[in-house]
């Protein structure tokens, strides 16, 4: 079952709804033309995993896309109302909660907010174990579009996903997983909806890795989290920017969201990558301490 709260100033809680019967209007943005921003956390042992850190994102993307959303307390409200109607239910062991926020409908100056509690992917949780196979896509932009074109949005959780969900259309029809986005002068991006973690050991130091934020991607809250518990484990880390030459090197690579969490990447391109045991069991206790 999927739970739906809509934001709504005449109930501080929330507004219950059916969401197996139509909510939205047809003229709503969000459905027109995918204006609007999400985000999407993980739910288990009845807790929201890092929901400060997507709270914050949200806020960020709303001011990328000059998008006026609720405060912070009616979101939050929300949030528990919608997990308690999803726990009522019967729940699961593990839930997806999706935060939205649309422009509403076109000539007014309301918009349209709500959250879904629903059960997490049963595939995604199966792929932290078996790992995935991802293809290396060029994303049509070069690394520096992000400072020349603010209008792009690029580092916002923007509802237009159409291109993103293409790319993992095309990788499945070529029998790969996943996708790693590379920029047309060959620096690597990100996943459609992952964020892209590499590590190397020499002897006793470990090191992470992830790309600079300056080309444009969404800053990953699951990246964000482990960098920082890897650091208080005497982690080096650094931000790029790599290639796909550093892909194919690493010790071992992976894509990190907060719904599938530690995904290891088992090929790129059909090159077969190492995946260090030792160095994902390491990460992968972090990533369960985080909370």
């Amino acid at each position: 079952m999927t739970a739906l709260v809509f934001l709504d100033p005449d109930f501080p809680a929330g507004r219950i709804s059916d969401a197996a019967t139509a909510q939205l209007s047809v003229l709503d943005q969000g459905v027109t033309r995918g204006d609007g921003i999400f985000e999407s956390a993980l739910y288990t042992r009845q807790v929201v995993r890092k929901l400060d850190a997507h709270l914050a994102r949200l806020r960020v993307s709303a001011s990328v896309c000059d998008l006026t959303v609720p405060h912070e307390e009616a979101w939050r409200a929300a949030i528990d109302t919608a997990v308690a109607q999803f726990d009522a239910a019967g729940g699961a062991e593990e839930a997806v909660v999706k935060l939205v926020a649309t422009r509403g409908t076109e000539g007014t100056s309301i918009g349209t907010c709500w959250v879904t509690v629903s059960p997490a992917p049963a595939l995604g949780r199966a792929q932290r174990e078996t790992g995935i196979s991802v293809l290396l896509l060029d994303r049509g932009y070069d690394s520096g579009i992000a400072e020349r074109a603010p209008w792009l949005l690029m580092g916002a959780k923007t509802l237009s996903y159409a291109v993103n969900m293409a790319a993992l259309r095309h990788a499945k029809k070529q029998g790969a997983d996943d996708v790693i986005f590379v920029s047309s002068d060959g620096i690597v991006l990100e996943g459609p909806t992952s964020t892209v973690l590499l590590a190397h050991r020499d002897r006793d130091i470990k090191r992470l890795i992830t790309p600079t934020l300056e080309t444009g991607i969404l800053p990953g809250t699951t990246q964000g989290a482990i960098f920082t518990a890897a650091k208080a484990a005497g982690w080096e880390l650094g931000y790029g920017p790599l290639t796909p030459e550093h892909l194919l090197d690493a010790d071992a690579l992976w894509l990190v969201s907060s719904v599938r969490l530690l995904t290891p990447v088992n090929s790129v391109d059909g090159t077969q990558i190492a995946r260090d045991a030792q160095l994902h069991a390491e990460l992968t206790a972090m990533v369960d301490a985080i909370a």
